[in-house]
């Protein structure tokens, strides 16, 4: 049974190292390209998207056959499209994302079960521990990938909920300093992007798409739908009222900053209300056996010595 446990943590250990490796190049990718089209704005006031490099190395490779399986109709285009849609949500954009995900699972479908049946060859087991553990090897490689996204989607909120109300204050100076709507969009997207990333990706993809799109209120009604987050919602529905109606954008954003900081010191408040109920357990286990060992320790010795 130890061999067993040592086999699972073994192949978790490479899943993970082999998904990180992965991804973390797709990721540095996306950032090299986000940082030299923010320089080509910087230098020329343009926001022009330069196409994609050609990806190279493993990642190259595993996104050539995750496109050409979704090229092959393996996939339906309702599939296709959701998971794109959850890629994008969770902060990696780009037309390579959607292939290199897929490709992962394939790759880690395969690779997975084969290292663990290799691995599981070097201990005594039997045939039904073998193939139980080859194929929950084959549903780790399976998930894996999925498992990751959902972890990213989250952490790529938070960043936004986070860094949503510095932003708002950047617009309010910006519209105070008489820029209109979209520079000031654009130029609060080029500024915060080094302290709140995924706040910055946002506004710089909403920016853009206010640039092509004939209403500004669908580029900030596809910025709610992206993040699904409440507050972008909340904000999204304020800005086109306020662009609708011409009332003051400086007024209205000040006001939705104060809301949002609020909103976060009650999250905070929350969470530091319920520490009390969550230390009641370790209290438990591991506090009140130590006072008992050492309030009541010295009496039961006596007791023993005086039995004697």
């Amino acid at each position: 049974m130890t061999a067993l446990v040592l086999a699972c943590a073994l192949v978790a250990a490479l899943l993970w190292g082999v998904t990180e490796v992965v991804l973390h190049q797709l990721r540095r990718q996306e950032r090299l390209r986000g940082r030299l089209q923010a320089i080509r704005r910087l230098q020329d006031g343009s926001a022009r998207v330069e196409p994609s490099a050609q990806a190279a190395g493993l990642v190259g490779i595993i996104g050539a056959i995750g496109s050409g399986v979704a090229r092959s109709g393996l996939l339906s285009q309702k599939t296709m499209a959701e998971l794109a849609l959850t890629l994008g949500a969770s902060g990696l954009r780009g037309p390579g994302a959607l292939g290199v995900f897929v490709g992962a699972k394939l790759l880690l479908l395969a690779l997975v079960p084969l290292l663990a049946f290799v691995v599981l060859q070097r201990f005594q087991l039997s045939p039904l521990i073998r193939n139980v553990s080859i194929a929950g090897a084959a549903l780790v490689g399976l998930l894996g990938p999925d498992w990751w996204v959902r972890r990213r989607h989250k952490q790529h909120l938070d960043a936004i909920q986070a860094g949503l109300p510095d932003a708002l204050d950047l617009m309010v100076i910006c519209a105070e300093a008489g820029l209109g709507f979209e520079p000031a969009l654009n130029r609060v997207a080029v500024e915060i992007r080094q302290a709140h990333p995924a706040i910055g990706d946002e506004f710089g993809k909403t920016a853009s798409e206010l640039r092509v799109a004939a209403d500004s209120r669908v580029a900030l009604a596809n910025m709610g739908a992206r993040t699904g987050l409440e507050s972008v919602k909340r904000m999204t529905s304020m800005l086109a009222q306020t662009m609708r109606y011409g009332t003051p954008l400086g007024d209205a954003l000040r006001v939705l900053s104060a809301e949002m900081r609020h909103e976060m010191l009650m999250r905070f408040e929350t969470r530091a209300a319920r520490l009390p109920v969550l230390m009641t357990i370790p209290m438990i286990l591991f506090i009140l056996p130590c006072i008992f060992l050492i309030v009541g320790g010295p009496a039961v010795i006596q007791v023993m010595n005086s039995m004697r």
